[in-house]
């Protein structure tokens, strides 16, 4: 630690009387000179001082919140199941203990099932907290809108007037479903191969509409907890009917709804009740408003049945991989901001990637563009298709051998 300098000697002044007025002016000038020096000392010393007591009065003031912090009590975050004559049952969020707790008479005033309270350790209510809507749900939403447009899908021209028909004409002209007096269909399920465009139709109807686009994946909806894969469910449906009209597209719902077994496993039991909070919130009593849903699976016979019937999915849409018309026009896509050269036979190319899906051809163009960087060109001839195409159908043939070995 630093020590304070010393405060300095006052100056004192003798006057001897056998001075001549000169001398003694000369004197008192120099003893002046002495005054104002320890002046700007002490000076300085008290404005050290100054700061010092400044951060003195922070650390103090930082020791005691910290103090008053390890002195309050940890409280729980709980949910109100129930309020009967006996008291109030709460469920303590994380390891869903449920507690029959005591509440004064201004709470039990205040509190309805569902609300989310602060418990203390005894269990007892402290504080209600408001309602929030879990924040893995909130993220999910689609804040920006894709970029990507039905322009920039090519091969399933037929897939794309169904889902147009299902899900965007409801959300864009509901006035003219409500004067045929059709009730729009519920939801889409697109199913096929991976790779053929599935996740790019519902990003071009989020493009195309206003409506919030909620994006989540099937294997986000299992959790570790019991509850919580349900709870996670049922607070993207209120964030979808808070932000109506809401587009809600779940990928990969064969993580979430496939046949239900026998089986007595607590991961599969949580799946199972998780599938059930799905089936209630797209087919409940209270009715949905704008609400669309729109779900893709490359698994589909692995769906349960009950989320396939009419009313849950009124649309059962197949997106196969493209015939060669559609392949033509994927590759006119994929290509349309290269530098082709004109010996590029987009017609013959897509007669030689027979069973290619969208995404692989989209994989073909890229790989060619490479090749022609590779040699030094800004040019994309046929000979880098053909490369590329090799190239591919080589690594094919190297995945399906180590398949074959681990078999």
């Amino acid at each position: 630690m630093s020590r304070s300098p010393s405060v300095p000697d006052r100056p004192t002044l003798e006057i001897d009387p056998e001075m001549s007025d000169a001398e003694r002016l000369a004197a008192l000038r120099e003893h002046y000179a002495d005054i104002v020096q320890v002046n700007e000392k002490l000076s300085e010393r008290v404005d050290a001082a100054a700061e010092r007591r400044e951060d003195l009065a922070e650390q103090v003031d930082r020791l005691e919140r910290e103090n008053e912090t390890l002195k309050t009590t940890s409280l729980y975050v709980a949910t109100v199941e129930d309020i009967t004559d006996d008291g109030v049952v709460i469920k303590q969020h994380g390891n869903n203990q449920e507690v029959l707790t005591e509440v004064s008479a201004q709470f039990r005033e205040k509190l309805d099932a569902g609300d989310r309270v602060a418990v203390n350790d005894s269990f007892t209510i402290e504080t209600i907290l408001d309602a929030e809507t879990d924040a893995r749900a909130q993220a999910m939403e689609v804040d920006a809108s894709p970029a990507v447009t039905y322009e920039d899908i090519g091969g399933i021209d037929e897939q794309i007037r169904e889902v147009r028909e299902a899900v965007e004409q409801p959300l864009v002209n509901p006035e003219q479903f409500e004067k045929t007096g059709v009730e729009p269909p519920s939801g889409v399920l697109l199913y096929g191969p991976p790779g053929t465009g599935k996740t790019m139709l519902a990003k071009a109807v989020a493009n195309q509409t206003d409506a919030t686009f909620i994006k989540m994946a099937g294997s986000e909806l299992v959790q570790k907890f019991i509850g919580e894969g349900a709870r996670l469910v049922r607070d993207l449906f209120e964030l979808a009917a808070e932000r109506e009209p809401a587009v809600i597209f779940i990928d990969e719902i064969d993580a979430v709804a496939s046949k239900r077994t026998d089986s007595k496993t607590s991961g599969d039991a949580e799946v199972q009740r998780t599938m059930m909070q799905l089936l209630s919130e797209m087919d409940g009593f209270e009715d949905r408003g704008e609400i669309r849903i729109i779900a893709a699976t490359n698994r589909f016979d692995m769906l349960d049945r009950a989320i396939l019937r009419p009313g849950r999915f009124d649309r059962l849409i197949e997106v196969p991989n493209p015939n060669e018309e559609g392949r033509e026009r994927i590759l006119e896509i994929h290509t349309r901001d290269m530098n082709v050269a004109d010996d590029v036979d987009y017609a013959q190319l897509a007669s030689e990637v027979d069973g290619f899906s969208g995404a692989e051809i989209e994989s073909l163009t890229t790989e060619a563009g490479m090749f022609a960087i590779r040699d030094g060109r800004t040019e994309v001839r046929r000979a880098d298709f053909e490369d590329a195409l090799d190239k591919m159908e080589d690594g094919d043939d190297g995945l399906s051998g180590v398949l074959r070995y681990a078999h």
